[in-house]
């Protein structure tokens, strides 16, 4: 059976934070804290050592895989933070033209910085991409 690697754990998002080196992507770490946190209403909690998510779902695909997964999310990677959304809001390019400067992944969006994007899209971002999600798993979502 397979076993996810990235579960929730209780590390501290903030001692999480404070181990980045790079002053910069500390601080936009800090702002996107907040801005997941407003825009969510979620408390950040940390999912495997570098990601740091807002609310949870339990999912189970036709296959029958099945587990537990962030609503959204971000993780400061060394190269790039990497934004957590659903995967239709990170595929969805209309959605994406007023972000600014990055690149996408399968469920990701890389960004080098805050300063490269949009803050009013990525706040919109995040709320269509909850709401993607718990409209998507009602009785499961929290």
């Amino acid at each position: 059976m397979y076993e996810l690697k990235t579960k929730e754990t209780e590390n501290s998002v903030i001692q999480f934070i404070e181990s980045i080196d790079h002053v910069q992507k500390k601080e936009d770490a800090y702002q996107l804290l907040d801005i997941f946190t407003e825009s969510t209403e979620y408390p950040a909690k940390m999912w495997g050592t570098s990601i740091i998510g807002f609310g949870k779902y339990k999912y189970k695909y036709a296959s029958g895989h099945s587990g537990e997964s962030l609503m959204v999310g971000y993780s400061p990677r060394k190269s790039k933070i990497s934004l957590y959304l659903s995967t239709e809001v990170s595929q969805d390019n209309e959605l994406l033209t007023d972000l600014g400067k990055y690149t996408t992944g399968k469920s990701c969006v890389y960004i080098n910085k805050l300063s490269d994007i949009n803050l009013d899209t990525l706040r919109h971002l995040i709320k269509k991409s909850l709401n993607h999600i718990q409209s998507t798993y009602p009785d499961n979502a929290k």
